[in-house]
């Protein structure tokens, strides 16, 4: 395999990470700016999955397989990939909760237009 192969993963989870971080400053909409969290957030399952990954390797399931014959991926990357969708899910139901607060209070979801949330 190239180099290129090993380290495109990573790649593809700086640049998903940066495009959430650009829309995230651009953004004139707090729902929009909840959604590229949410883009930012997948960057970090593309890091774990790549951390995680082994060339050639199985599910980490040793009842037909004696352990350390064949390479296996790593189940606890596996875990918290899990966790951090459950996590992801539920910050971002927060955040929409608390936009539709901001929303009903103020009359919008435009952060120029919060006069009362300026320092």
């Amino acid at each position: 395999m190239t180099a290129l192969t090993h380290v495109l993963p990573y790649l593809v989870a700086v640049w998903v990470f940066l495009a959430g971080c650009y829309g995230l400053a651009t953004s004139r909409d707090l729902i929009h700016a909840v959604g590229c969290l949410s883009v930012c957030q997948a960057a970090t399952y593309v890091l774990l999955l790549a951390v995680g990954y082994r060339d050639g390797g199985t599910a980490p399931v040793f009842s037909d397989v004696t352990p350390g014959s064949r390479p296996v991926v790593d189940p606890v990357v596996q875990a918290l990939a899990l966790t951090d969708v459950v996590v992801g899910a539920t910050v971002t139901a927060l955040l929409l909760a608390l936009v539709v607060q901001v929303a009903k209070r103020h009359g919008t979801v435009d952060p120029d237009e919060l006069s009362e949330l300026r320092g």
